[in-house]
């Protein structure tokens, strides 16, 4: 068992499928020489040559690429820098991607992954700190994982490059640097299963990306009122672990949907939807919905803190729903 940083994870998982695969390669910008701008393609390219390669700044030729590369037998991983440049890539994920599987049945198989990374609370600005996760999510064909962990963050990447189907990987900024044990043997985590973060029986948050680390601190906060607080964290956006959200909720009959997407048309809403339509029955009080304000991402460190969720928005939250 080692304490590793989450980008050293990160960077532990890519290693580990170049070495034990020749058809895996990373791209994108600054991912070679510099070792990405957030080093977690650091010593990659020593180790892995030319299939570690700088591009230049062209995401919708990028993601183009990685579709093409794909379905010639390799299996590409691109870096998309910040996540606010997602909707660049989105012809190639609706129009190519997300049908081609349809459209030639098993002929081909589209083993690619998109890396990239969003979220705000660094102050990096309305172009550099978007979670567009309801922009991926919302497109049949794709696999979402937003691992929180740094085992699942290598666990989760493991499986994604291992996977047939095209995978997002959504990290986020402010997860890079924290650490935790991953065990040695850490292997692939299945996509499509969510974790209990912390067991509860009163009222269920169930959280994605870094707001699971806002649900836990909220949770801590509830249990001081002597309220047991279950925190789900989804692991993976799509395919949704439906059956892990209906149990927690049959447990304890509140829920709390957590994401730091918009919540106009927000991944939260899908949550939510997916709640009434799966687990009316089992509440007693209607979902509360927790996202980041429909509104640019401020710079100024006050402005932002007041835009983003955090602890004391998830137990207002749970509180409203138990009241």
């Amino acid at each position: 068992m080692a304490i590793m940083r989450y980008a050293e994870a990160l960077n532990a998982a890519l290693r580990e499928a170049m070495t034990a695969d020749p058809s895996v390669f990373l791209f994108g910008e600054d991912v070679a020489d510099y070792g990405g701008v957030f080093k977690v393609s650091r010593g990659l390219r020593e180790a892995f040559g030319d299939r570690v390669r700088d591009t230049p700044i062209s995401e919708q030729t990028l993601a183009a690429m990685a579709v093409s590369a794909s379905m010639t037998g390799l299996r590409p991983v691109l870096e998309i820098m910040y996540a606010d440049f997602m909707p660049l890539t989105l012809d190639a994920l609706v129009n190519q991607a997300s049908v081609y599987g349809y459209v030639w049945g098993d002929e081909i198989t589209l083993p690619f992954v998109i890396r990239t990374q969003g979220g705000g609370g660094l102050g990096t600005g309305a172009q550099h700190a978007k979670s567009l996760d309801s922009f991926v999510a919302h497109i049949p064909g794709l696999k979402v994982v937003a691992p929180v962990t740094p085992a699942d963050a290598k666990g989760l990447l493991l499986a994604a490059i291992q996977d047939p189907h095209p995978v997002i990987v959504l990290e986020h900024k402010r997860l890079y640097n924290t650490r935790a044990e991953v065990p040695d043997d850490q292997g692939p985590v299945p996509l499509g299963r969510a974790r209990v973060a912390r067991d509860g029986s009163d009222v269920s948050l169930i959280a994605t990306s870094r707001m699971v680390v806002e649900a836990e601190a909220a949770a801590d906060r509830l249990a001081e009122s002597g309220i047991s607080a279950e925190v789900l964290d989804l692991r993976t956006l799509r395919p949704l672990d439906v059956e892990a959200i209906v149990r927690s909720v049959a447990k304890t009959r509140h829920a709390v949907v957590i994401n730091e997407d918009w919540g106009f048309c927000g991944y939260a809403a899908e949550l939510s939807a997916t709640i009434m339509e799966h687990a009316f029955d089992d509440l007693d009080a209607p979902v509360e919905r927790v996202a980041t304000r429909d509104m640019p991402i401020p710079f100024a460190e006050s402005l932002e803190t007041a835009v983003i969720p955090d602890a004391d928005v998830i137990t207002a939250a749970a509180l409203r729903a138990l009241a």
